[in-house]
């Protein structure tokens, strides 16, 4: 990949998830250059310009003479590299790689291009900075994960290579990178920046596309093995409250039940008026998460195009511009949008998961065991799914309403973005294990059918048999659960109903 003003979801993806290789385009190493000589004609003269001669935050007002410019951002990187507790995960680190690379590519920072270069350097050679993921309250950037980032430029720290966490220097060393000798303005331009927030949410919106096609699989499932009716998903029904979201979601619920067996065998006298709102209602409430999930995606499209340093470098007049576009307030507010998409999405697919294990609200055997008192079937397996869904309750309290102060009262509104980002990311896994769990369960109810299901949710059922066994007595279930979790998470089990 040729990094230079646009990068998209799918680039980004390449490259964090799939280890493409990036280099800089000719034209971002001239828009590097120019503004980097605005930043050397500073160096040269002797007015004070923040972050290029000034200390930082509340030291905005003391000017550092020229000999202690490079030790001024040595400084700013060791003292701020102060983060706790556990390692971020080696994909959020490769995205913070790739993000960072891309803002000062744009041209606006005043670093050399060598400084770029070694962020691309480690991601095509695998080198991943150990970076600590609490620290980040979310305004003048992700400073605390950013300055362990830019720690290991500098060949201090610890970085993880194959599969190895080891002292950056000795790795430099042994792939001949050399660190880098920070200069004016350098490093507080590597950690300004909200690169922990996007990397984080870039993969989340990812994944939550994967779920969120995945719970519209599980739901349909569940709507065959419940003799749900399909009337709710026609265009005519939704076209009348035709949010996109909804009426996208109603279409691919009627893919994955086209040519249903079960469907016509219902019509008629079965003494049903109408189904459960989490059968009914899913193009609705998966349809407003699916609407919450493609704003995050506008939003991460404007960030990736973004500028996120500060003092800005306009080239072409000269200017040095202090700003707040190292805010995380756009990300936080959308990740906090998003948490409570995700979890809605969980929530529903318990209330499902209830449907099929209630003999009094199914018909089927209680919990689906043929054979019920001497065998438990799948009644714990509703408890976790209720378990991780009241856990997402706490995890969906917004964290973009607070903000606390710091630096001395200069930095005095903060967005808590990085939090949001983390809770976001522990929520998907959440949900991903209840929609397991819900297609478990539609699993085993539709093994009482005697007639096939649509297309799609057939597909599915049939997947899902191949590798894992009718329940005719308890087992140790979680082996199956987890089988399940991974073609979740893969996108293993959607490709393969899509695909029918």
């Amino acid at each position: 990949m040729i990094l230079d003003q646009h990068l998209s979801l799918d680039q980004f993806l390449a490259v964090v998830r799939g280890s493409e290789g990036v280099e800089l385009a000719p034209a971002a190493r001239e828009r590097i250059a120019r503004a980097r000589a605005v930043i050397e004609r500073i160096v040269d003269g002797d007015a004070p310009v923040y972050g290029v001669n000034t200390g930082f935050g509340k030291f905005a007002n003391v000017q550092v003479p020229r000999s202690g410019l490079e030790q001024l951002q040595h400084n700013l990187i060791i003292s701020h590299a102060i983060g706790v507790g556990e390692a971020l995960p080696t994909e959020v680190v490769r995205g913070m790689l790739l993000l960072r690379a891309q803002s000062l590519a744009l041209g606006h920072s005043g670093v050399r291009a060598e400084v770029v270069e070694l962020l691309l350097a480690f991601l095509n050679r695998g080198v991943h900075p150990v970076i600590p993921a609490q620290g980040s309250v979310g305004a003048s950037g992700d400073l605390a994960p950013l300055a362990h980032l830019a720690l290991a430029l500098i060949g201090l720290g610890e970085v993880e290579y194959v599969g190895a966490v080891r002292p950056s220097a000795d790795v430099l060393a042994e792939l001949n990178l050399t660190p880098v000798q920070l200069q004016a303005k350098e490093g507080l331009a590597l950690i300004n920046g909200t690169q922990l927030m996007g990397s984080l949410l870039a993969l989340a919106v990812a994944d939550a596309r994967t779920l969120l096609g995945t719970a519209n699989l599980a739901a349909a499932l569940t709507v065959e093995a419940m003799y749900g009716s399909h009337r709710p998903f026609q265009p005519d029904v939704v076209g009348l409250r035709p949010h996109p979201g909804a009426v996208a979601v109603a279409a691919e619920l009627r893919t994955f039940l086209r040519d249903s067996e079960i469907a016509p065998s219902h019509l008629v006298g079965d003494g049903k008026v109408q189904d459960a709102y989490s059968l009914r209602a899913a193009p609705q409430v998966h349809g407003a998460s699916l609407d919450a999930l493609d704003h995050a995606a506008r939003v991460l499209a404007v960030e990736f195009a973004s500028v996120t340093d500060n003092p800005l470098i306009f080239p072409d007049t000269g200017e040095v511009v202090s700003g707040g576009n190292f805010h995380g307030q756009p990300l936080a507010v959308t990740t906090d949008a998003l948490k409570v998409a995700v979890a809605e999405l969980g929530s529903i697919s318990e209330r499902r998961c209830e449907q099929l294990l209630n003999p009094s609200l199914s018909g089927l055997p209680g919990f689906l065991t043929p054979q019920g008192g001497l065998n438990s079937g799948f009644m714990i397996a509703q408890y976790t799914a209720a378990a991780l869904v009241s856990e997402n309750k706490v995890l969906s309290h917004p964290a973009s309403v607070d903000t606390i102060p710091t630096s001395a009262n200069q930095e005095d509104h903060v967005s808590m973005g990085a939090h949001g980002a983390r809770q976001l990311r522990a929520i998907l896994e959440n949900v991903q294990n209840v929609v397991a769990i819900e297609l478990m369960c539609a699993a085993q109810a539709l093994d009482f059918q005697q007639l096939r299901a649509g297309r799609g949710a057939q597909a599915a059922w049939a997947h899902i048999r191949a590798q894992i066994p009718n329940m005719t007595s308890d087992r140790y279930y979680r082996p199956d659960l987890l089988k399940i979790v991974e073609m979740v998470r893969s996108g293993e089990l959607l490709r393969v109903a899509r695909e029918a």
